[in-house]
């Protein structure tokens, strides 16, 4: 018999919750995050002349087409160096009340996905283990399946990308465990 989505409202608001807590716990407690960044080697000297950029994503050197890039100054400047990529951020606080509500939504978002999937695959009455293994393996693939290319294309560490990995097993572990302690 399949599973109506409606019946798995506990799992996927309780597994939700406990990602939010858990990622909370891997922030604030352990912090094994904290070295993803480095400091600028002269920090206030980018600072004074990053003021006044507007937020948003930037490039540098920066080339709007295949042409610019090939152009003779633009490989002078990427020979030269430094070439990267800048987020900025508008001014003041980080609105944590608004980006830890997102955050919320999307690991609610992630759980109904989960619970969608194993309503068309496993029927009521499946054992702990076929439901853990299935919410797990698509919880994992939700939260740590994007996180690679951030490596392979934007220059991220690998160390922050394992971190990254690290944490979506821990977050899809919660929610197999959630969804196959709860499945009817």
């Amino acid at each position: 018999m399949q599973i109506e989505i409606a019946s798995l409202w506990l799992p996927i608001l309780l597994s939700g919750v406990l990602v939010f807590i858990a990622s909370s716990l891997v922030w604030m407690l352990l912090q094994y995050h904290n070295s993803d960044w480095s400091r600028l080697p002269d920090e206030e000297a980018a600072r004074a002349a990053l003021k006044g950029i507007a937020p948003g994503e930037y490039r540098f050197p920066y080339a709007a087409s295949n042409e610019e890039r090939k152009a003779p100054l633009w490989l002078q400047k990427v020979g030269e160096g430094p070439n990267g990529m800048l987020l900025a951020f508008p001014p003041g606080q980080p609105q944590m009340g608004k980006q830890l509500g997102l955050w919320l939504v999307y690991c609610l978002v992630i759980s109904f996905l989960v619970a969608y999937v194993c309503s068309f695959s496993l029927r009521a009455g499946a054992q702990y283990l076929a439901v853990f293994r299935l919410a797990g393996t698509v919880a994992v693939l939700a939260y740590a399946g994007a996180v690679v290319p951030g490596s392979i294309w934007f220059g991220h560490s690998w160390s922050r990308t394992f971190k990254d990995i690290l944490d979506g097993l821990i977050y899809g572990l919660l929610t197999g465990g959630v969804f196959g302690w709860l499945w009817p």
